[in-house]
C-alpha cells in the first residue's frame, strides 16, 4: 500500500478506538451507579492495579510496553471522572515536578489541588478534603526531602503508593543567548542539582531561590535578564523558550514521590513497607534493630535518620523494606523492632513502583 492508503487505515482504526473508548465510558457510568446505590467507595486501587497487570500481560507487542501504563492510566482517569472525580493534593503551583507525578499516577482527568507546601498536602489528606496527596521524599542526587520525613512523625496519613519520575531541567528564558542572563532563578534542589552546568556555561551569574521551578518560570517571564531552571510543563505554561535543555549535571537523576492516602493498601505481589522508629540509647542498639531483617532474609531499601527535635541528640529511622505488614516474614520484624525500640510506627505498605518516568516537568 502507498502512503495515502496507510493512513486510510490508521484513521479507521483510530475510529474503532474512539468507538471502543465510549462504549467503556457507558460501562463505567454504569459502574458508577451501581457504586452509588451500594454505598461502595468510587476509586478502587486493587482494581486498577489488576486492570493494569492484565493489560501489560496481554500486550503482544509491537506497542511500547512503557507507554502501555500511561495509555491507560489516562482512559482510567477519565471514565473514574464520568464516576467520581478523584481529588488530589500535590505541591504546587502548577507545573512543579510534583503535579507531574501527580498526573503520572491519576491522569490528567483527576481534580488537582495545589498547595503552598509539604505540610498542606498531608493536611489536606488528613482532612479529608482530597482523597490522596503526592509529595517528593527523596533525590537520587541531593538526597531525602527532610519536610516530608519530618511530618509523618505526627501525621495520620498513611503511604498507598509510590512513583518515580526521570528529572531533566532546562534553562527558560526570554533570552535570546546566555550572554544576555545576568540571574538564574529556581528552587533550591533545581540549583544543587544544575551547579556544575551553571558554574561552566554561566559562570558569575548570581543564582536566586524560589518556593519552585514553577513559580521561577512565573518570575522570568518577560525579563530577558532572568532565566529559570524548570521542566517543560513549565515552559509550555508560562510561555517561555527553552534556551537550553537537560542541563542537569547527573544524566541519570530521578526524584521518587508518595502517594498519600488514609486507608491501608492489600497485598498486590510485590510490596514495600515504611516505618518509623527510634532505638533506645544503649550498646549495640542500632544492630539490635537491623538483626530481625537479615535473620527474616527481608530486604532494607531505604534507612534514613532524623532528629526528633524534642530532646538534643535523639533520632528517630526512616525505614523502606520489602514487603507487605500482613506478610508473616514482615510481622516477625515488626515484632521484634517494637520490643526493641522506644517508638514503632508503620506508615503503609503499598506497591512498589513500576519503574522510572520520563518527567516532562
Amino acid at each position: 500500500m502507498d502512503l495515502d492508503e496507510w493512513r486510510s487505515r490508521i484513521n479507521k482504526i483510530d475510529q474503532e478506538i474512539l468507538s471502543l473508548l465510549n462504549q467503556r465510558a457507558e460501562v463505567a457510568q454504569k459502574i458508577g451507579e451501581a457504586k452509588r446505590q451500594q454505598g461502595l467507595e468510587f476509586h478502587n486501587p486493587e482494581r486498577e492495579q489488576e486492570i493494569l497487570a492484565r493489560i501489560h500481560r496481554l500486550n503482544p507487542g509491537p506497542f511500547p510496553a512503557s507507554g502501555i501504563e500511561a495509555v491507560w492510566r489516562e482512559i482510567l482517569s477519565a471514565c473514574l471522572t464520568l464516576e467520581q472525580p478523584l481529588r488530589i493534593a500535590y505541591l504546587g503551583p502548577a507545573a512543579t515536578y510534583t503535579h507531574q507525578a501527580a498526573i503520572a499516577r491519576f491522569g490528567s482527568s483527576a481534580h488537582f489541588s495545589p498547595v503552598r507546601s509539604i505540610p498542606e498536602v498531608f493536611d489536606e489528606v488528613e482532612r479529608s478534603r482530597v482523597d490522596y496527596g503526592v509529595v517528593p521524599v527523596e533525590n537520587s542526587t541531593e538526597g531525602a526531602v527532610n519536610l516530608t520525613l519530618d511530618r509523618f512523625l505526627d501525621s495520620t496519613a498513611l503511604i498507598c503508593g509510590e512513583i518515580t519520575l526521570e528529572i531533566s531541567h532546562h534553562l527558560l528564558t526570554p533570552a535570546n543567548n546566555l550572554s544576555d542572563v545576568k540571574s538564574v532563578i529556581s528552587h533550591p534542589q533545581a540549583l544543587a542539582q544544575c551547579r556544575q552546568w551553571l558554574a561552566a556555561h554561566l559562570p558569575g551569574v548570581s543564582t536566586i531561590e524560589a518556593t519552585s521551578t514553577a513559580t521561577a518560570a512565573e518570575q522570568a517571564r518577560g525579563d530577558r535578564s532572568v532565566a529559570a531552571i524548570a521542566g517543560e510543563l513549565a515552559a509550555r505554561l508560562y510561555e517561555l523558550p527553552i534556551l537550553c535543555r537537560r542541563i542537569e549535571d547527573n544524566p541519570v537523576n530521578s526524584t521518587r514521590f508518595l502517594i498519600l492516602g488514609t486507608r491501608s493498601m492489600p497485598p498486590s505481589g510485590k510490596d514495600k513497607t515504611s516505618a518509623l522508629c527510634s532505638v533506645r540509647d544503649e550498646v549495640g542498639a542500632l544492630y539490635r534493630m537491623l538483626e530481625p531483617f537479615a535473620r527474616q532474609g527481608i530486604s532494607l531499601t531505604k534507612i534514613e535518620s532524623r532528629p526528633t527535635k524534642s530532646r538534643p541528640w535523639e533520632y528517630v529511622f526512616f525505614l523502606d523494606f520489602e514487603g507487605h505488614y500482613d506478610h508473616p516474614a514482615v510481622k516477625t520484624v515488626l515484632a521484634d523492632l517494637a520490643q526493641h525500640c522506644s517508638f514503632l510506627k508503620v506508615l503503609g505498605s503499598y506497591p512498589v513502583s513500576s519503574g522510572t518516568r520520563e518527567g516532562a516537568i
